[in-house]
């Protein structure tokens, strides 16, 4: 029952950050003593041209919605100027009927006190989401972080 309801009406988002070069984590390799710096041990820089762009992105059964670009630090008040400005006009465009359900994680900004009390004066359905369970979130499928 509940996977046929969120189905046919949940909203899904978060904001992947993408690295044009290499990874945001730490790298291991196995190696014989004293061969640290033999070339297959080693990860070359990127001396210019490094970076990475964070995008904003949402969907529901009905497709795709808005893909926007992330230009400054994510805080509070910009991811609610973002659904302010990005997923409800989204939700409109999929012609999302009332009553669908909000999804996303549990990223500081998504749980703060005062991002709870907006959805809340929005009227967003929100599902609850399990901490540390990024493999249950269905963006993952469309290229995730």
């Amino acid at each position: 029952m509940i996977q046929k309801k969120i189905g046919r009406m949940s909203y899904g988002q978060m904001k992947p950050k993408y690295n044009f070069f290499g990874k945001n984590s730490t790298r291991r390799v196995w190696r014989t003593k004293n061969a640290e710096l033999h070339p297959k041990n080693t990860i070359p820089t990127v001396k210019h041209g490094g970076g990475n762009i964070m995008l904003w992105r949402c969907f529901s059964a009905k497709g795709p919605g808005r893909l926007i670009r992330v230009k400054e630090r994510m805080n509070g008040a910009m991811y609610r100027e973002i659904l302010s400005e990005n997923l409800l006009p989204s939700a409109m465009a999929l012609k999302m009927k009332r009553g669908w359900i909000f999804q996303h994680d549990n990223d500081p900004q998504h749980t703060a006190r005062a991002m709870k009390e907006w959805l809340r004066k929005k009227h967003f359905k929100v599902l609850e989401w399990p901490s540390q369970s990024p493999d249950l979130n269905p963006i993952e499928i469309f290229g995730g972080s």
